[in-house]
């Protein structure tokens, strides 16, 4: 299934911060999620894709790399996949 990523303004900053290897990092798993859709991150152990709890209800996590996580949730629309990515964070899932 195919997916369209859209990304947050928060999810912007993180990027406009983060170090060149991340973006690369997160290129590369967009990349990915748009040709074969959010369910292929289950399947690469080194994304450790897991759904989060408590104020993160309903999103999930995937890592770029040991410290740096992408926080996204996704819905469905007709055979197409949203994705929408909340945060690119150094491993900080305060909600504010």
């Amino acid at each position: 299934m195919k997916a369209r990523i859209l990304e947050s303004k928060r999810a912007q900053k993180g990027l406009a911060k983060a170090p060149s290897e991340i973006v690369r990092a997160y290129e590369i798993w967009a990349r990915l999620v748009e040709d074969h859709g959010s369910g292929i991150l289950w399947e690469f152990k080194g994304y450790h894709n897991e759904k989060l709890s408590g104020v993160w209800e309903g999103h999930l996590s995937c890592r770029l790399n040991r410290k740096w996580r992408v926080i996204y949730s996704v819905d469905k629309q007709g055979h197409i996949e949203i994705v929408t990515v909340e945060r690119v964070t150094p491993h900080d899932y305060r909600r504010n």
